[in-house]
């Protein structure tokens, strides 16, 4: 033979082999799976009776399963296939079935990527609708997404790419007996056959119900060029299911296909697996689930009755029964507690030595005891402080002269609206002033200095509140602490005298109680160490707070050269040098009234006088401001103006007082400029304290 003849029947031979190993590659038959070489994601997997099972009853999840060699086609026009696969749907128990099962063909088997519900496992939100996809799919869809335009909740669709079929139509088949189309139901749990053919660019998908032939009509027939979603001519070929709030057991029973249409092997439905049967149970618990049952329930009875306890703990309050007759004054601490989010530290408005002050906000039920038109307690804006008490003695004159505290009314008080009592702390509740106290805006430079006139109103604001306690209310009221970190402004900055923690009450006529000396170096008369409390020592203290206001700075300043250091001193010498008018605070804005700002400082120091019966009354001091009293005649020489008395506290014997500490501190102290040596249960904002 001629060696051209040789090279030609190699040639042959060769082509032979390539065909055999071609054609043995591109078909096969699974009458189920136990065999068969698939790989799985997700919840899908193969069970023991040979049932692929897509997914398993649990919502928001997917199962995949691939052949592991992707079929290749070497042209476009060699691409062609046919496949048939038997499937079941089983709705779970007590749930609506979804979402449904694709038969893919994808460039990669890795879908791991895509999402569960309506997505169907094969695409997320990014994927949806991209060429670069790559996938084909055949989708038997049991929910109905308007997102991507499903005609209803039981139809196949063709997908390219996305979700959005690009030929749809509702499930049925067929019928050759009554020659139309009869409807299937995918959710109704019974094996459905499903043909897929390609060829000819041409894609046709027919459905049947269980032991059905094959129809001679696809259900869906569209043309479709399959060579351009695979550049790569590779295809892996497989199953993906989903489910989400909806939710179905999902099963491939058997699978057959082949690349040449004409040689595709036909299931046995007769041989395939059975559908597991999923039915809801209605079987007695077990004595093993009434132990587990009973052992549950203890358990949650002990953890009731811890939260219970932890409860009661958390809001627990101290009751006694003299308080029986405050009731409606006093506020319960779980109000307190939920109107300050739990005293949060975004609601805290100021904090000192002796407590800390907090925002709240009541509903306008639990104001029970003042009612106030002027007040912006209607809107349940309140103010709470805590206070530390250790002591039980004297408590119940002190929650007395409280609640009385809230009895009074006047427009130029912060009104008092209650307490409460809690283990080792008091709780005194007032109404929430939204512009803060005085010495922010005299001390500090974040808050803009008040014009003269504004300064003046709340100099006789004050002056107000005080002859309406000396004089005004049933009981002489002694304030004590009389400062301007005690005056309070309102919403249009008119002055409010504040923190009343340490006020005292006595009969009209009477003599006050002798007291403990409380209150805050520089504001302290000198005779209040030997002498007690008394109308005269709230005058000197008012007359302190006028000279701050009017000059700006504290009553005492030790980091002051020492011919400064006293306020008092300090304008008292400007007096004498005739330049009174320079001890004004600098930073003063707008027009000034000289006469008027020389009237107020001469009220300051005739308030100060070092001798208690030459000070005036608060009500003579109201008509000086007014203009209807004329000041005394006096000079910076006279008698008791301008005298500054030190208290050095230590040596004097302090008659004991059941409410309050006596004060133990030196005039002059290094750590702060208006060191404050008392004992408060008052409301307090803002620094200095």
């Amino acid at each position: 033979m001629a060696p051209g003849s040789h090279l030609i029947l190699m040639i042959f031979f060769v082509h032979l082999i390539c065909i055999s190993s071609q054609q043995e590659e591109t078909w096969f038959i699974y009458n189920g799976f136990v065999q068969a070489d698939l790989s799985t994601d997700g919840v899908a997997k193969i069970l023991p009776g040979g049932q692929l099972q897509l997914t398993d009853g649990s919502g928001q999840e997917m199962g995949h399963a691939f052949l592991k060699k992707p079929f290749e086609f070497t042209s476009p026009e060699s691409l062609s296939f046919s496949t048939h696969f038997v499937c079941a749907l089983v709705p779970k128990p007590g749930f609506i079935g979804g979402h449904g099962i694709a038969f893919v063909l994808s460039a990669s088997m890795d879908l791991t990527h895509a999402d569960a519900t309506q997505f169907l496992g094969l695409f997320n939100i990014s994927t949806q609708g991209s060429s670069s996809s790559h996938l084909v799919a055949v989708e038997l869809d049991t929910a109905l997404s308007a997102e991507f335009d499903d005609i209803n909740a039981n139809h196949v669709g063709i997908d390219v790419n996305g979700l959005i079929s690009i030929a749809s139509t509702p499930a049925s088949y067929f019928s050759e007996i009554k020659g139309k189309n009869e409807s299937i139901s995918l959710l109704s749990g019974a094996p459905i056959q499903v043909w897929v053919d390609y060829g000819g660019n041409v894609l046709n998908v027919s459905l049947a119900p269980h032991k059905i032939q094959k129809p001679s009509q696809p259900l869906l027939s569209t043309s479709l060029n399959l060579s351009e979603s695979f550049p790569d001519r590779k295809i892996y070929l497989g199953f993906s299911g989903a489910t989400g709030t909806l939710i179905s057991y999902q099963y491939i029973l058997g699978w057959s296909f082949s690349r040449n249409r004409e040689s595709l092997q036909t299931l046995d439905v007769t041989k395939l697996p059975r559908v597991p049967p999923h039915k809801a149970k209605n079987e007695r618990p077990s004595t093993l689930l009434i132990v587990l049952l009973i052992l549950l329930a203890v358990i949650l009875f002990l953890v009731l009755g811890a939260a219970f306890a932890y409860r009661r703990r958390k809001y627990a309050e101290v009751r006694e029964e003299w308080e029986g007759e405050y009731g409606p004054h006093r506020l319960s601490y779980k109000t307190l507690y939920k109107a300050t989010k739990g005293f949060h530290k975004d609601g805290l408005l100021g904090k000192g030595g002796f407590g800390e002050v907090y925002k709240g906000t009541l509903p306008s039920s639990h104001i029970l005891f003042i009612t106030v038109s002027r007040s912006n307690t209607s809107h349940g804006e309140i103010a709470v402080k805590r206070v530390s008490h250790d002591a039980e003695e004297g408590m119940k004159q002190f929650v007395a002269e409280i609640v009385s505290m809230g009895t009074l009314k006047h427009k130029n008080m912060v009104p008092l609206l209650g307490y409460c009592r809690r283990k080792g702390e008091l709780l005194l509740v007032s109404e929430y002033m939204p512009n803060g106290s005085l010495d922010q805006y005299l001390f500090y430079d974040d808050k803009p200095p008040f014009s003269w006139r504004r300064r003046l109103i709340i100099i006789k604001d004050i002056a107000s509140a005080l002859n309406y306690m000396h004089t005004g209310a049933p009981q002489v009221v002694l304030h004590r602490d009389i400062k301007a970190s005690n005056v309070m402004l309102d919403a249009e900055y008119n002055g409010r005298l504040g923190d009343f923690g340490m006020a005292r009450f006595h009969d009209h006529g009477a003599d006050p109680a002798t007291t403990a000396a409380v209150g805050t170096i520089g504001y302290m008369a000198p005779e209040l160490v030997t002498m007690g409390a008394s109308t005269a020592t709230d005058v000197f203290g008012f007359g302190a707070l006028v000279l701050e206001v009017t000059c700006g700075r504290r009553p005492v300043e030790p980091a002051l050269p020492e011919e400064r250091r006293s306020l008092v001193k300090w304008v008292c010498q400007c007096w004498k040098m005739a330049s009174l008018l320079g001890a004004r605070d600098p930073r003063m804005r707008g027009e000034i009234s000289a006469e008027e700002v020389e009237m107020v400082l001469k009220i300051g120091l005739i308030c100060m006088n070092a001798v208690a019966e030459l000070r005036p009354s608060m009500e003579e001091v109201m008509q000086y401001l007014n203009g209807s009293l004329k000041l005394p005649d006096i000079t910076p020489h006279s008698p008791g103006i301008g005298s500054f008395v030190p208290l050095i506290m230590g040596s004097y014997p302090l008659p004991a007082s059941p409410t309050t500490e006596t004060l133990s501190a030196s005039l002059y102290s290094s750590s702060s400029a208006n060191d404050s040596t008392f004992v408060t249960h008052s409301i307090v904002y803002g620094h200095g304290r």
